[in-house]
């Protein structure tokens, strides 16, 4: 079983390997948020979009690299005037990085490509947590069923 607070502590441990460093997002590939840690509490940043829009750019550049078999994506770097972001797969999810223009970059990869490994076996062992199915006697029956639907149409 997961741990639930194994997500931050490895996104914290991310986020303090280099000064640049503002933000850490999990995403799922479909753009779904899984954890975010920042930084500074006060940097003003839409985490659910910018982590969908870094999932969407990365599965599009993995899909490029499938259709083009050039092998498999290992990160998407993307350079602004004041700051880069990076993506990198880690099992069934994505891992974005939001830094400073002045970041080092060999060291970013370096833990993205350590950390993500990690990410991935935490992913998997979160996402093989079966749903707790009704107990035995706990389980409605047809009966059951009549008499809730009967009270429903009284109210």
């Amino acid at each position: 079983m997961s741990d639930p607070k194994a997500f931050d502590k490895i996104l914290t441990d991310i986020i303090r390997q280099d000064k640049g460093i503002k933000k850490v997002i999990l995403v799922d590939k479909t753009g779904l948020t899984i954890a975010n840690v920042s930084k500074l509490s006060y940097y003003p940043v839409d985490v659910d979009s910018i982590g969908a829009i870094a999932s969407a750019v990365f599965c599009a550049s993995e899909e490029q690299g499938k259709n083009l078999q050039i092998g498999e994506l290992e990160i998407v770097t993307s350079e602004f005037s004041e700051g880069k972001i990076f993506a990198s797969a880690c099992g069934k999810g994505v891992l974005c990085v939001v830094s400073e223009a002045e970041v080092n970059i060999g060291l970013i990869r370096l833990v993205m490509k350590k950390q993500g490994m990690q990410l991935a076996d935490e992913l998997d062992k979160f996402l093989a947590v079966e749903p707790m199915a009704p107990s035995k006697d706990r389980e409605l029956d047809e009966e059951d069923l009549k008499s809730a639907l009967a009270e429903l149409e009284r109210v």
